[in-house]
């Protein structure tokens, strides 16, 4: 069954153009050009990734962004026209997992969705990888990648599929510190992302936020100063 895609940007050019080049790539693609009128479709919940202009003319991207992420934790990818880093951190902030700056080419747009996609299906390896790898621990932080579900003192903690991969990747490693680059690629894999520390940073605390750890005394995810983390 094709993935369905929610397409938001009050430029018609833009999103009837990622309209096309989604529907080739055999998407479903939910397209509107306000906040308002994608409401609806928002609130059903059956999307596997957003696609959000900032700049709407009804409700701020970011607070859009905000939103979906009280109820859902597909991805979320952020269009921009700026390109001031403060506007892209603000996105990974609120919970989007990627941005992209205008103008841009569709095709990378396609190769991000791709990506994100990619890090929220369930992969069937063989067997006996399945049941080692389903369940990984630490003192009180559990995260099952079967189920794709992680878990602090019982209690469920609702994160993103970034915010998922990158602890899968520090638990599969912990008691090894895992260099920034390492996890670019282990998370991200596609060539385009470049060696952009922040990103890193802002999905980190996020995740301490949600672990309700700390930097200053870690219980979990341990800053490793100019190399990068650990569990």
């Amino acid at each position: 069954m094709p993935e369905k895609i929610l397409v938001i940007d009050d430029e018609q050019d833009i999103a009837n153009l990622l309209e096309v080049y989604l529907h080739n790539e055999n998407y479903t693609v939910y397209k509107y050009y306000c906040a308002k009128d994608a409401m609806s479709c928002i609130e059903n919940g059956d999307i596997d990734l957003a696609i959000l202009d900032v700049m709407l003319p009804d409700m701020n991207g970011f607070a859009l962004c905000q939103l979906i992420r009280e109820k859902y934790t597909y991805p979320i990818i952020m269009l921009t026209a700026k390109i001031e880093e403060t506007d892209k951190i603000t996105g990974l902030t609120l919970g989007a997992d990627d941005y992209v700056t205008k103008p841009f080419r569709p095709l990378e747009v396609v190769a991000r969705v791709k990506a994100q996609l990619r890090r929220c299906k369930k992969y069937s390896p063989s067997e006996k990888e399945e049941k080692a790898k389903t369940k990984l621990c630490y003192n009180n932080l559990r995260l099952n990648t079967q189920t794709h579900e992680c878990l602090l003192d019982g209690e469920i903690v609702p994160l993103t599929p970034t915010e998922f991969s990158i602890l899968h990747v520090l638990l599969e490693k912990a008691g090894s510190v895992v260099s920034i680059e390492d996890l670019f690629h282990a998370v991200w894999k596609d060539e385009y992302y470049s060696k952009n520390s922040s990103t890193i940073t802002v999905h980190i605390r996020h995740l301490r936020e949600k672990l309700k750890d700390t930097s200053d005394t870690p219980q979990y995810i341990k800053t490793i100063w100019g190399v990068g983390y650990k569990i």
